[in-house]
C-alpha cells in the first residue's frame, strides 16, 4: 500500500499549490455538488450575516485533515525507511501558520476559526461546527484548542441535544436547517473526541449529556440528524423528516463517546494501552466489558469521580493510566 500512500500524499501537495496553499472545491461543470464537504448541501456556506459564500471554497476541517494526513504519512515514511518524511513535517508546519494566519476571525465573543475561506480568499465568518472537526487533528496550538472549546460549549453551540451545526446566533440559522442549525450525532461525536483528547471534561460532558439526552426519544438508536431546537424549549429533540435511521456514522457516534468517556487508545505494536477518563462522568459509574484488542478481552471499570477502578487487559500490554485533566 506504500505506493498508495505517496500517490495520495503527492496529490494532497498538488491540491494545496492549486489553491493558494489550501485544499479547495469548486464544481465547475454546475450540475455536481456545490459544496463538497461533509456539509453537502447548497445552503451549507454561509457568511455570519446569512448570505452564501461564493467558491471554490476552502474548509477550515479539510485543511486539519491534510495537516493530519501529512504528519501521519511522514511517520509511515519513515518507519519503511523512505524518503520524504521531513518534507511532510514542513508541509503540516506551515499549513498550520497559514491556518493561523488566514482562518480566525473574531467577533463580540472573541476570536475562532472561520469555516471556510471563499472564492476571494476571505473567510466564511459563520459559527460552526466545523471548527470542532479540527480539535483532534493537531492543527491547533493549546490557546487555540482553548479557545475552540470554549465557542463549542457556549448556549448557542450547544443548548441544544448535543452541538448545532450553526450558532443560533448565525443569520442563515435554523434549527431543522439540514447543515445550519440541526445536530448530527456524528458531528457532535468528533467534536467530543477533539475535546476529550485534548483535556477540556466540562466542554465534553456537555455535548456527551446533550446525545445522551437524545437517545431515549429515538429508542437509542440515533438517527442521521434532528432539529436544533434548546433543550428547554422542546421536552425531546425534534426529529427531522427525512433523516435516515439506522445510519453507520450515527452508530458509530457511541463508540466515539465510549472512547471519550474511557479515553481508549490502544498502541498495540507498541504493547501499551493508555486510558484517560474524562474526569466526573455524565453517565456515573461506567463498566465496558467484552471490547477486543490485540485478539483478547478488554474490560474496564470507571468510577463516578473518573477514576478507573479495575482494568482487564490482554497479556503483553503494559496499561498506562493518565489522570484526566480538570481543566
Amino acid at each position: 500500500m506504500l505506493p498508495a500512500l505517496q500517490a495520495a500524499l503527492s496529490w494532497i501537495d498538488t491540491a494545496a499549490k492549486a489553491g493558494d496553499g489550501f485544499l479547495s472545491y469548486i464544481d465547475h461543470t454546475g450540475t455536481g455538488l456545490a459544496n463538497q464537504g461533509w456539509k453537502d448541501s447548497g445552503d451549507a456556506a454561509r457568511y455570519a450575516d446569512g448570505r452564501l459564500a461564493e467558491a471554490p471554497l476552502a474548509l477550515a476541517e479539510v485543511q486539519g485533515y491534510a495537516y493530519e494526513a501529512a504528519l501521519a504519512g511522514a511517520a509511515l515514511l519513515d518507519a519503511f525507511q523512505l524518503p520524504d518524511g521531513e518534507h511532510w513535517r514542513t508541509f503540516a508546519a506551515a499549513l498550520a501558520d497559514r491556518l493561523r494566519a488566514r482562518f480566525w476571525v473574531s467577533d463580540q465573543q472573541g476570536p475562532y476559526p472561520a469555516m471556510a475561506l471563499d472564492g476571494s480568499g476571505r473567510p466564511v465568518d459563520s459559527v460552526t461546527s466545523n471548527m470542532g472537526h479540527l480539535l483532534a487533528t493537531g492543527i491547533l496550538n493549546a490557546d487555540e484548542t482553548t479557545l475552540v472549546a470554549a465557542r463549542l460549549a457556549a448556549p448557542d453551540m450547544s443548548d441544544a441535544y448535543g452541538l448545532r451545526t450553526m450558532s443560533s446566533k448565525s443569520g442563515g440559522f435554523g434549527p431543522l436547517r439540514y447543515h445550519c442549525g440541526t445536530v448530527w450525532p456524528h458531528d457532535t461525536a468528533i467534536a467530543i473526541t477533539g475535546l476529550a483528547r485534548s483535556g477540556h471534561p466540562e466542554a465534553t460532558a456537555r455535548l456527551i449529556e446533550g446525545i445522551l439526552d437524545a437517545a431515549p426519544a429515538f429508542d437509542y438508536r440515533l438517527p442521521e440528524l434532528w432539529g436544533g431546537d434548546a433543550r428547554a424549549d422542546t421536552p425531546a429533540p425534534v426529529p427531522y423528516p427525512a433523516a435516515c435511521r439506522p445510519q453507520a456514522w450515527s452508530a458509530a457516534a457511541a463508540i466515539a463517546l465510549m472512547s471519550a468517556l474511557t479515553g481508549l487508545e490502544p498502541d498495540v505494536p507498541a504493547g501499551r494501552l493508555h486510558l484517560r477518563p474524562t474526569g466526573p462522568l455524565p453517565v456515573g459509574a461506567l463498566t465496558v466489558t467484552g471490547l477486543t484488542v490485540a485478539g483478547e478481552r478488554l474490560d474496564i471499570a470507571i468510577g463516578t469521580d473518573g477514576r478507573i477502578e479495575s482494568v482487564t487487559a490482554p497479556v503483553g500490554l503494559i496499561v498506562e493510566e493518565h489522570a484526566a485533566s480538570r481543566s
